[in-house]
């Protein structure tokens, strides 16, 4: 029946029960406390009557002069207290004083104060008792909290028990690998049309969005991957009979540029189908050495260099053997190795690349136009050095590749050198 009402209202009514059973519980044991208490207090003082019998004693007794009252009290009573009622614990004695001006008081009392004395030895619990009283009362108050307690749990379980329902179904999901399975386990009609509802109703919507997304993005990338290569490979296969055939010098170095443009082209083809890809098959996990793709790329580009009189000093201090995607961390040294090779001018080497255990450095000297751009001493991010001309996108697309492989990519920039740090 609770189940029909929605998520708030399922709360308060909870709340509310479970304030109500604690305090017809708590009502019921105050009750029985009171009532304990007059049973008690009765039964004393028929035990001290029945000891004393057959003479009946008198433990409540009025008092119209000081000089009549327990010897005890006369003192006090001369100090002239004031009407209320007063606890002498050492005589075990309860007093009431009245005012005699009240025409109800008889008339015969000259007294301006008259004493009520209520005599509580015997009747009143020993401090033994009264411990083992407070322990009695301890415990079941200590019982009823703890009930209290454990039906809130309970009523509150029951009460929230579809949002449970479906975090648990949510937390069982792979994202990554949806299936019709999840989708039917996810379908907001198993959850009603409140709250819980509604909020499942959405889950299952931007579930059915990523699906389709991921769809469309294996779509694209595989038709990409195609239609993109295929005129890449045509063209290099007319290069290929192009340098058997007889061609002048000023053919062969066409040809050099056509076939460096069209690499270039191929590197930035993967590089695009790399990032766009949400999955690949398990190549995040392939182990590799650095060196090979660091002297690939040195030679891929050494072209850059030409002319330019700077030399390339390779300082392999490790052989590090790198866990992740082969062709993201060669598409990132190659962008690391191009940049550098193409901001270092004429004479302004050595272009050094430091291969350690764990990181890859790559160090180019810059010229006085890059010192007025790039302030002393001042660490850039990627970000930062897109505005500097030839660092922007390969050096966006380094850090994003970066990220997708959990390593770590970093730009220094002083007025007389660039160092980019690739570190696994």
């Amino acid at each position: 029946m609770i189940y029909r009402h929605s998520l708030r209202t399922r709360v308060a009514i909870a709340f509310a029960l479970c304030v109500a059973v604690l305090s017809l519980a708590w009502g019921f044991a105050f009750f029985g406390a009171i009532r304990l208490s007059e049973d008690r207090v009765l039964t004393q003082q028929l035990q001290l009557a029945a000891k004393n019998y057959p003479a009946l004693t008198m433990n409540l007794r009025g008092y119209d002069e000081v000089g009549s009252l327990p010897e005890s009290l006369r003192e006090w009573a001369q100090t002239n207290p004031a009407e209320g009622l007063y606890e002498f614990e050492s005589e075990e004695l309860h007093v009431a004083v009245l005012s005699t001006d009240d025409e109800k008081l008889s008339a015969d009392n000259k007294s301006s104060r008259a004493f009520v004395v209520f005599d509580v030895a015997g009747v009143e619990a020993a401090s033994s008792e009264d411990w083992w009283l407070l322990l009695v009362i301890t415990g079941v108050v200590g019982t009823l909290g703890a009930l209290g307690f454990v039906l809130g749990i309970v009523v509150m379980r029951r009460a929230i028990a579809p949002v449970a329902q479906l975090a648990k179904v949510v937390a069982d999901i792979d994202v990554e690998h949806l299936s019709a399975e999840d989708h039917k386990r996810i379908e907001s009609s198993r959850f009603g049309d409140d709250e819980v509802g509604v909020l499942a109703g959405t889950i299952e919507k931007t579930l059915e969005r990523i699906s389709a997304f991921v769809a469309r993005e294996r779509y694209f990338t595989d038709s990409a991957s195609h239609e993109l290569r295929t005129p890449i490979t045509v063209i290099t296969g007319a290069l290929e009979l192009l340098e058997q055939s007889d061609l002048s010098a000023a053919d062969v170095k066409v040809v050099d540029r056509v076939r460096r443009a069209t690499l270039d082209m191929k590197t930035t083809i993967e590089m695009f189908l790399c990032l766009a890809r949400e999955t690949d098959d398990g190549l995040y996990d392939e182990q590799f050495l650095v060196m090979p793709l660091v002297s690939q790329a040195i030679e891929q580009h050494r072209h850059l260099l030409s002319g330019k009189l700077v030399d390339v000093e390779i300082d392999q201090l490790a052989k590090p053997n790198v866990c992740g995607h082969p062709q993201a961390f060669s598409i990132a040294v190659n962008n690391l190795v191009r940049n550098a090779f193409e901001q270092t001018l004429a004479g302004q080497g050595p272009i050094t690349i430091l291969i350690k255990e764990h990181e890859l450095l790559v160090t180019n000297q810059v010229g006085a136009l890059v010192t007025n751009q790039v302030g002393k001493d001042e660490r850039y991010t990627p970000n930062d050095a897109s505005s500097f001309h030839g660092y922007g996108l390969g050096l966006g697309i380094v850090q994003r590749l970066c990220e997708r492989n959990g390593w770590s990519f970093s730009l220094h920039a002083d007025e007389t050198r660039v160092a980019a740090r690739l570190s696994w």
